[in-house]
């Protein structure tokens, strides 16, 4: 039995990790907050850190920390039935409902989209992305080895690009770093950054991944906890370095972009335009050819992820019929548009994620209140009652929709109680002193109670 292992081994699982979070989708996201900061840049290239790769790091070293074999396992401390609907929830925003159909937005937006006359943008997404889910389906079904060849030829293929694109950034910039473009950057760059990288997903990803990196471990030979942890740290930092560069770059590219590109809706322009603008035609071909693959491989894996753990709730129901529904369902969202997908994500995410680092939370102090299960009830329900007002009230805001008669009492009572509310944060103190207070009382009331653990099915590989 091995206690550690070498620096290869953690370089090679660091650098599966970062192929399992990186997805083309993540490269619009830094673009458009560097467009938008401007000179506020970066404070909010910081606060995106902290959610886009801090979180997900975390999310990696809670799954090695709790012991649990899944999600569904983990998030069944809190009661089997949330572990259940909470793990479905989160297969289908990082599946089907956002993250699949945003693959297919991504490619063409950026691989496709240049091409096309403006009279036929709609027809030309219809076209392709049904095209794409086609091949999605088809792969997802029948599944080889020529997709993990691809994403092995790719994820370098794309990271040269950058490296080429990103080092013409800093030796010959587009254009000056402008004012910042919206209120939320002039005022609050930080926490602007900090929500914005709920987007990037990865996160709630990182709670599924969690367990793929663990195995990977576990296969070269460390079955300890405490080497488990450390290898998952060593490794977690590699993958993360290398996604925090790509983010500042990309956030730096979009601040240097305005001038010369003009504002766009998205981070897709921004890119395409920016290979033009370096490479010329060239360029954009070169780049279209890798993201459209790219977002292919992302697809597949996706769809598979969640045909798989579907299938396990749901026995009945074969694999294939769930991946044949869910490659429908993605491309029926991805002709939305890819802003409007993104628009439509974010309420959700502002629901998801506090849920998703309140169990983080919980799972590194879980030892410190004897594992009790009152203490994860109490401070979901907490994050919940906070989680739930602000993806409502992010969509009204998003839409440009009047708030319902008996909701905005409850808004203003937030606003006027919750401190740091405005910012997104406003479910953290209470959290924290309910985590505290249940605690306490768990440690006096219930000085042995044993470690609290459910049933639940194998999750299923994204490979």
């Amino acid at each position: 039995m091995k206690t550690k292992l070498s620096f290869s081994s953690y370089f090679v699982i660091g650098v599966m990790l970062f192929a399992l979070f990186f997805g083309a989708g993540n490269l619009i996201f830094p673009a458009t907050l560097g467009q938008n900061a401007g000179t506020n840049l970066w404070p909010a290239v910081i606060g995106f850190l902290i959610t886009g790769i801090g979180l997900p790091f975390l999310g990696i070293l809670a799954m090695g920390f709790s012991g649990s074999r899944n999600l569904q396992d983990l998030s069944s401390r809190i009661h089997p039935a949330y572990g259940v609907i909470f793990t479905s929830l989160l297969y289908l925003t990082i599946g089907p409902f956002f993250a699949t159909p945003r693959t297919g937005a991504v490619a063409y937006d950026i691989g496709i989209a240049p091409f096309i006359s403006d009279g036929f943008v709609q027809i030309g997404l219809f076209i392709f992305t049904l095209i794409f889910f086609v091949v999605t389906m088809w792969l997802s079904l029948n599944p080889a080895k020529i997709v993990d060849n691809v994403g092995k030829i790719l994820s370098p293929g794309i990271l040269i690009l950058l490296a080429v694109l990103l080092l013409m950034v800093i030796v010959k910039p587009m254009g000056a770093i402008g004012d910042p473009q919206t209120a939320a950057y002039t005022s609050g760059a930080f926490m602007k950054g900090f929500t914005e990288g709920y987007n990037t997903m990865d996160a709630l990803a990182s709670l599924v991944f969690g367990i793929i990196v663990i195995n990977a471990i576990r296969g070269m030979g460390v079955t300890s906890k405490a080497g488990i942890l450390s290898a998952a740290v060593k490794s977690g930092i590699v993958a993360t370095s290398f996604l925090g560069i790509i983010y500042v770059g990309i956030a730096y590219l979009g601040a240097t972009s305005t001038e010369t590109l003009g504002l766009f809706d998205n981070g897709g322009p921004v890119l395409s335009n920016a290979s033009v603008h370096y490479f010329g035609k060239f360029g954009l071909v070169m780049l279209a050819v890798i993201i459209i693959l790219a977002c292919l491989t992302t697809s597949i894996g996706l769809i598979t992820a969640c045909g798989e753990y579907f299938h396990t709730l749901f026995p009945k129901v074969s694999y294939k019929a769930f991946v044949v529904f869910f490659s429908a369902l993605s491309f029926t969202i991805a002709n939305f548009g890819l802003s409007n997908i993104i628009n439509y994500s974010i309420p959700v995410l502002m629901f998801l994620y506090p849920l998703a680092i309140v169990l983080m939370l919980l799972t590194f102090l879980s030892p410190l209140f004897n594992h009790s299960r009152i203490v994860y009830v109490a401070a979901t329900f907490v994050a919940f009652l906070i989680s739930i007002v602000d993806g409502i009230k992010t969509f009204c805001q998003l839409f440009e929709i009047e708030y319902f008669g008996w909701f905005a009492p409850i808004v203003s009572f937030y606003e006027d109680t919750l401190p740091m509310y405005e910012e997104g944060l406003g479910w953290l103190l209470p959290v924290l002193a309910i985590i505290v207070i249940t605690g306490v009382i768990a440690r006096i009331a219930m000085p042995n109670r044993p470690k609290v653990s459910s049933k639940s099915e194998p999750e299923p590989s994204t490979n």
